[in-house]
């Protein structure tokens, strides 16, 4: 399949998929984990319904505390586990999305080794990154929040 058709139809299942979200929840809320192990590097996954590198992370459920969520998504997503309360890196309006979207954004520390098992439907790739020496495709409000975190940037707000 083309880039061009393949854009267009990852582009379509992300719409209806936030559909689906704002139909059941009015509001779609989810939340990113930001790790770097102790060689500086930051871990990253690609996720299957969209394109680009992004934070492990994933949707808020109804009734799920937020830390709940993101300490689940970093789990399902690369195996590790949170071993301290996360630090609220900042909250984002993810406009390209949608009009309902927010992420929260959080430094962590973690425990554990990444695992390649858990590669899914909904995972493909997961790995750590040289700030200096990221992937290509790296998604924009990724890139944005690294360089706040690591050159300490003032924040926009928006994803």
């Amino acid at each position: 399949m083309n880039s061009n058709r393949k854009g267009m139809v990852e582009g379509l299942w992300v719409k209806f998929l936030h559909l689906l979200f704002r139909m059941s929840r009015g509001l779609t809320l989810g939340v990113r984990a930001v790790v770097v192990n102790e060689g500086g590097e930051v871990l990253l996954v690609r996720h299957t319904y969209t394109s680009g590198w992004h934070f492990p992370g994933g949707g808020v459920e109804p009734n799920e505390i937020v830390e709940d969520a993101l300490a689940r998504e970093l789990k399902q997503e690369t195996g590790l586990q949170l071993i301290s309360s996360p630090k609220l890196h900042g909250i984002f309006f993810n406009h390209a999305v949608s009009k309902y979207d927010h992420v929260l954004v959080y430094i962590c520390e973690t425990q554990g080794e990444v695992s390649c098992d858990l590669l899914d439907l909904e995972i493909s790739k997961v790995g750590y990154f040289r700030i200096g020496d990221l992937p290509e495709k790296i998604d924009p409000g990724t890139e944005r929040r690294l360089k706040e975190i690591v050159e300490l940037k003032k924040s926009s707000f928006v994803w």
